[in-house]
């Protein structure tokens, strides 16, 4: 059964258009993408507050934000704010990556989507398309790789778009944290006919590499909190500053918005 198109509608946060959309919305709308016969490809960014955080202070990143195909509210603090400044008729619920990322295997199966893969380390990938295996027998993965921890040269990048375009993939998933999956998503899509996803941590949570926050800590927006407590070392500097610029950024939005 074909996905219903959602109707869209986007609102500013933090001077970034945002798709004021639902969780399955977001899967509907991925899935009618992966569907149609593209002339250019499809860059598809999930938003958080450390995303727009990062935006806010990078002109480059903002732009690139602002031209995107779409851009979903991740972070509970970006429906929050998107709500307080547009009207409370807006979507209660984000769309956080990990789950869009399994909406779209599950319900993708019986529609024939062909998943590609790029991001993680070795490890990482192996795990991930194992659980995808158990978790979802039907779903199609036609490509899977670990690019190395550091610029591409453009021999290797011509090189990779060649893999992803003979695999044929209808939908290509990237972890590569941000803002380093948001820049190759639109470059991406910039030279070859796919939807491209940026998903964060979706590959290391599904693998089962990293633990997820608990239900109710997500749905408070303290998923940070959780996310800060276990990877202090690595992640002090995104969430303490990264929050307290999403709140300037979004107050300065609706002061002169």
């Amino acid at each position: 059964m074909t996905p219903t198109p959602a109707v869209r509608s986007t609102v500013l946060c933090a001077g970034v258009p945002i798709d004021a959309i639902t969780r399955q919305q977001a899967a509907d709308d991925v899935l009618n993408l992966a569907q149609q016969s593209l002339e250019f490809g499809i860059d598809v960014h999930l938003c958080n507050a450390y995303t727009l955080a990062l935006a806010d202070s990078d002109e480059s990143l903002r732009n690139l934000l602002s031209g995107a195909s779409r851009n979903y509210p991740d972070g509970m603090s970006v429906v929050w704010a998107n709500r307080l400044r547009n009207g409370r008729d807006l979507p209660k619920e984000r769309v956080y990556g990990p789950d869009l990322f399994l909406d779209v295997l599950d319900q993708g199966q019986t529609l024939g989507i062909r998943h590609y893969l790029l991001g993680g380390a070795p490890d990482t990938l192996r795990d991930l398309e194992s659980q995808i295996g158990q978790r979802f027998p039907e779903a199609q993965i036609v490509g899977a790789e670990s690019p190395p921890f550091r610029e591409l040269t453009e021999e290797e990048r011509d090189e990779q778009a060649e893999r992803i375009a003979s695999s044929r993939p209808h939908i290509v998933w990237v972890g590569l944290g941000t803002p380093k999956q948001d820049i190759e998503v639109e470059r991406l899509a910039a030279s070859l006919p796919h939807v491209f996803v940026a998903v964060g941590a979706a590959f290391d949570f599904v693998a089962g590499h990293k633990k997820q926050a608990p239900q109710w800590m997500q749905q408070r927006g303290l998923e940070w909190s959780y996310r800060l407590a276990t990877e202090p070392r690595r992640l002090w500097k995104r969430y303490l500053y990264g929050n307290a610029r999403f709140v300037y950024a979004a107050t300065k939005d609706s002061l002169t918005h």
